[in-house]
């Protein structure tokens, strides 16, 4: 499951009229985004250094190297910014970096396989699993807490759902 590149961050968009950007960073530290430079963007064919960074109410404000106008800015909304896996620190006991989750199967306790993975988000409340399930196609959330997610096997490329389907959404 391990990828060799990690999104650390995604530009929202242009802050005021001098280049800066709204960035939203995936890092334990959000302002640690800054000492992973150089960052690239998804394709690998655009690298940024981060100048100046300061957070704002719900974001981060970022300067990036060469980038000096609001117009240059607003190109780069939505780019996402990936930094080598090496480059990062390993995560501790009980910590996993999204991209080692996304794709990983999922399976019962009794070992059923349920679906896969699709994504990970954090509205605010802790982490939530996105799932496909094969039986449906369908797409439920599940809480990523010990309760319903009790075994996560990076290695072995799963993780063990206990719940019933009444409990996701």
């Amino acid at each position: 499951m391990s990828a060799d590149r990690v999104c650390v961050a995604q530009i929202g968009g242009a802050h005021g009229i001098r280049g800066e950007v709204k960035l939203k960073s995936f890092t334990a530290d959000p302002l640690a985004v800054k000492d992973y430079a150089p960052l690239e963007s998804e394709d690998g064919a655009a690298s940024f250094e981060i100048e100046e960074l300061r957070p704002a109410k719900g974001y981060l404000v970022a300067k990036l190297r060469g980038v000096r106008d609001r117009s240059t800015a607003e190109r780069l909304r939505n780019v996402k910014l990936f930094v080598p896996r090496q480059r990062l620190p390993a995560p501790d006991t009980d910590e996993f970096y999204h991209a080692d989750l996304i794709g990983m199967r999922a399976v019962t306790a009794e070992g059923r396989e349920m679906g896969s993975v699709q994504a990970v988000y954090n509205f605010g409340a802790g982490d939530i699993l996105e799932l496909r399930l094969i039986e449906s196609g369908a797409t439920v959330m599940v809480p990523f807490t010990t309760t319903y997610v009790p075994e996560i096997d990076i290695p072995g490329g799963r993780i063990v759902i206990r719940c019933q389907m009444s409990d996701v959404r």
